[in-house]
């Protein structure tokens, strides 16, 4: 596992959601020459974004819970627990978007905000 995917406070995994996973991964491969990989989950297809053979990214569509978001990026910044990060952001003024939730077989997360209005991912990954 890449040290970025254990380093508490270093950015790890960038995310596209969008309304259509099949033009954004024909724009972007074009545009960055990535390549995709195509990664079955419950309920939905992920797509893995690489560069150079490696993964630093993903694309998948809204999901309906994100209630009409718009199409955008999201960062994710690793630590080291993500239940106490959350609740240090509410403690700082900042909000809790989405509850901390596994994700099978890949880590824990969540989605917060800060008190300016900005939204970042925050994830612990399992050990691989």
């Amino acid at each position: 596992m890449d040290e970025q995917y254990k380093q508490h406070g270093a950015f790890s995994w960038c995310e596209l959601m969008t309304t259509d996973v099949d033009a954004a991964k024909a724009f972007y491969t074009k545009l960055f020459g990535w390549n995709t990989e195509e990664m079955p989950m419950p309920g939905m297809t992920y797509t893995v974004v690489k560069a150079g053979g490696k993964e630093v990214g993903g694309i998948m569509a809204i999901p309906k819970e994100a209630g009409g978001m718009p199409p955008m990026w999201h960062a994710y910044v690793t630590v080291d627990d993500v239940d106490a990060t959350a609740r240090t952001a509410e403690q700082l003024g900042g909000k809790i978007l989405m509850p901390p939730t596994d994700i099978p077989d890949v880590g824990r997360f969540s989605v917060l905000q800060d008190p300016q209005g900005a939204m970042i991912n925050i994830i612990k990954y399992k050990e691989m």
